[in-house]
């Protein structure tokens, strides 16, 4: 039995898959007794098509995949939640299987579609939704099924992490690290989605949600992203032991779900603290298995398109062998989410002051106000202009305390108006 395939997209990830199928559909049948075949391909640009050698197979209408009886699986890699999402549910709806690396869609309105494929009797697959060519969706809702998971953290997204390695090797600044990124691909022209957390956002609700058998949408996670990290932090954290990267932290706690998105500052010992440059690792914690780490390439034609091809063989198996879908949706629980405000955890914090007498005392006064205390504090760079930093780092203290330091601090003669930097302290 030949699986047949409709591909909507032809980008970088659609094109390396149309590659894959290319060079390895004998491999398929000869290793796995898997015949998959491309029979249509949607693409806004007929350009790609002819690029590669599908333009027999062209169509700019994407109803003509969905609505072909022939077809069996639908791939959709448009990206975005308008189109795309219409693509999903109408394939679904359609009786076709679908796979997909939209995060975006399955982080915003994953229950629908899964309710969809739910109603259809059809498979939803999005492994490479997160981490590129790194299985972990799969893993979660197979091989580490027998565990109750406390915990998935991970960096997740290779621009930033990028940057801050580079900030860190040689000194750039966040906005020279920017354009390197950019320079080299690695980053968008517009790079909001990455520096400021939504792309990691997205991701660590997808695996918050499967992990922990309750639904996390991508409004559930509170996002900060880099752009306010400093050299100065990066060497502040190295003085003391710590790395800072970009971690995308879920727990199950007692009270419910914490999940969240910021710049941390991790002991150089743990295992993530090694992760650089473009990789991206997730470290998972289940109560049987212990502690697992995930590690790979988090982006490109190549890895993402692994993921995706891996979804379809996958699924044209299942197809084959006329089984239904294994795992369906598991969010069955809906535990609460942890408001931020209760976060317990240390911080640092460095305010720009004026250098003059009575600062330090006005400031300890704040911290003392709101119950926060002072494990350090430490004053970081040059003179200039008569302003100097200071870096406090603080015992265990609660988000909502830190808060409320902030903010009265902020308030105070001598404390320059910019945003203080915070990072969070993960041990």
């Amino acid at each position: 039995m030949t699986v047949k395939l409709g591909l909507v997209g032809t980008g970088t990830v659609g094109g390396g898959c149309i590659e894959i199928l290319k060079n390895h559909r004998e491999d398929f049948k000869r290793h796995y007794g898997i015949d998959v075949e491309l029979v249509r391909v949607c693409s806004r640009n007929p350009e790609q098509a002819i690029e590669h050698g599908v333009e027999d197979l062209f169509t700019q209408d994407y109803t003509d995949i969905v609505n072909d009886p022939g077809i069996d699986i639908v791939i959709e890699l448009i990206g975005g939640t308008t189109v795309a999402r219409n693509v999903v549910l109408e394939a679904l709806a359609a009786g076709k299987n679908v796979v997909t690396a939209n995060k975006a869609l399955m982080a915003t309105h994953g229950k629908e579609v899964m309710e969809a494929a739910e109603r259809a009797g059809k498979e939803i697959a999005f492994e490479a939704s997160v981490g590129g060519g790194i299985p972990i969706i799969d893993p979660l809702k197979h091989s580490l099924i027998a565990n109750e998971v406390s915990s998935v953290m991970g960096i997740v997204n290779g621009t930033t992490n990028y940057m801050l390695t580079r900030m860190v090797e040689q000194g750039l600044s966040y906005d020279d690290a920017l354009k390197e990124a950019q320079a080299k691909g690695f980053a968008e022209a517009d790079p909001t989605a990455d520096v400021d957390g939504f792309d990691a956002a997205a991701k660590i609700a997808i695996l918050a949600s499967i992990a922990f058998n309750s639904r996390v949408t991508i409004d559930d996670v509170h996002t900060e992203g880099i752009r306010n990290v400093t050299t100065m932090d990066l060497d502040a954290a190295r003085d003391m032991g710590y790395c800072v990267k970009l971690l995308a932290i879920a727990h199950r706690t007692p009270e419910g779900v914490d999940v969240r998105v910021h710049p941390t500052m991790l002991p150089t010992t743990h295992q993530l603290a090694t992760v650089n440059g473009v990789y991206n690792a997730i470290y998972v914690t289940g109560d049987a298995v212990g502690e697992t780490m995930f590690f790979g390439e988090g982006a490109g034609s190549g890895p993402a398109a692994s993921a995706v091809m891996g979804d379809v063989l996958e699924v044209a198996r299942h197809v084959q062998q006329g089984v239904g879908p294994l795992v369906g949706c598991t969010c069955t629980d809906q535990l609460p989410l942890v408001p931020m405000d209760d976060l317990k955890t240390k911080y640092y914090i460095r305010f720009k002051v004026a250098d003059r007498s009575g600062v330090l005392a006005a400031m300890a006064g704040v911290f003392a106000k709101h119950n926060v205390s002072v494990y350090s504090v430490v004053q970081r760079g040059k003179k200039e202009g008569g302003l100097v930093d200071l870096a406090y780092v603080t015992h265990t203290a609660r988000e909502k305390s830190v808060r409320a330091v902030l903010e009265e601090i902020a308030e105070l003669d001598d404390v320059l108006r910019d945003e203080p930097s915070l990072i969070r302290v993960e041990d």
